[in-house]
């Protein structure tokens, strides 16, 4: 019975985390936009700094009409959504918070963090090749081509920091961690950052859904709560973002008063990171699809190879 109800408590736990951290995203991008942009919407909803500007997208998006293409594959248009969000409640589930406070530690965690949170991008593939629209499909080209592009170098400086480690148990990585790795993993933990970024498809690597030239890419003909979804999984994809980045290279719980506030030293680490992927939206202009291969594959993967043949030389060493 006892078990029974610590698996109840870590899964609510993990789907309370999964829908309110995004969420607090979602708000923080609205204000952090507002503030650097000096836009007057997002501050204008509920009176006081905007406060009820997340409930008033909530309100539009669930007032909207939910369309279906009439060429589009009616079963796949509806699951590519649900396949774009739920990915990552599962891999949330494998982030430690702190010592002990994990959904379910597994001794292969980082593995199956990177394996599924790269399904999460075959939802942007399946939207974009069900919705019978020539844009939806060229933008779901692009997702495919930034995927293969930019896995390679956030595997590979993953695996520089299980090889420091020396295991693939995210909590174990934390435990291993030491205040010099900021500067001996500082390279991987840049290239793995920008990887991520592109992979969630976020500005300046949103070519996939560059307005100017696609519509909206993949997300094109979605409206309503479906395309609600999507974006929950974008803001969802950069908690877990800035999650994994916190624990795999900043030290995750680890910080004063570790024993007691190791949870709010991870949770403020992971919003840091969150607030920074915000203002690379604002200060960063899109990139080409061009400058974007060439980012990946002139620069990140050759980075990424540097950090884990640096990492081999200091562990055999």
């Amino acid at each position: 019975m006892i078990d029974v109800l610590e698996v109840v408590v870590r899964v609510v736990a993990v789907v309370a985390a999964f829908l309110l951290l995004p969420l607090l995203v979602g708000q923080t991008e609205h204000k952090v936009m507002a503030h650097m942009q000096g836009r007057v919407g997002p501050m204008y909803a509920g009176g006081f700094h905007g406060w009820a500007q997340l409930i008033a997208d909530g309100v539009k998006f669930a007032q909207k009409e939910d369309v279906v293409p009439t060429r589009a594959d009616p079963v796949v248009f509806r699951l590519a959504p649900g396949v774009a969000m739920v990915p990552y409640l599962v891999a949330l589930a494998f982030v430690p918070l702190a010592p002990g406070w994990v959904g379910v530690d597994v001794e292969v965690g980082l593995l199956v963090v990177l394996a599924v949170m790269g399904v999460g991008v075959l939802g942007s593939l399946m939207g974009g090749w069900a919705s019978g629209n020539k844009y939806s499909l060229l933008g779901g080209l692009r997702t495919a081509a930034q995927l293969i592009a930019y896995e390679l170098p956030f595997v590979l400086t993953a695996a520089s920091v299980a090889m420091a480690a020396g295991t693939l148990s995210l909590p174990g990585i934390v435990e291993a961690w030491q205040p010099w790795w900021i500067a001996w993993q500082g390279i991987g933990a840049v290239v793995f950052f920008v990887a991520g970024l592109a992979e969630l498809q976020r500005p300046p690597f949103d070519m996939p859904v560059a307005d100017s030239e696609i519509i909206f890419g993949a997300y094109t003909e979605y409206t309503g709560l479906r395309f609600a979804f999507f974006l929950l999984a974008e803001y969802a994809g950069i908690v877990l973002l800035s999650a994994l980045t916190a624990v795999l290279f900043l030290g995750g719980w680890h910080g004063p008063f570790e024993d007691t506030l190791g949870w709010l030293w991870t949770l403020l680490k992971t919003m840091v990171l969150a607030v920074v992927v915000i203002w690379l939206r604002v200060a960063f202009p899109r990139l080409r699809e061009d400058q974007l291969q060439r980012l990946a594959w002139q620069w990140l993967v050759p980075l990424a190879l540097v950090q884990l043949a640096l990492t081999g030389v200091v562990v055999l060493v």
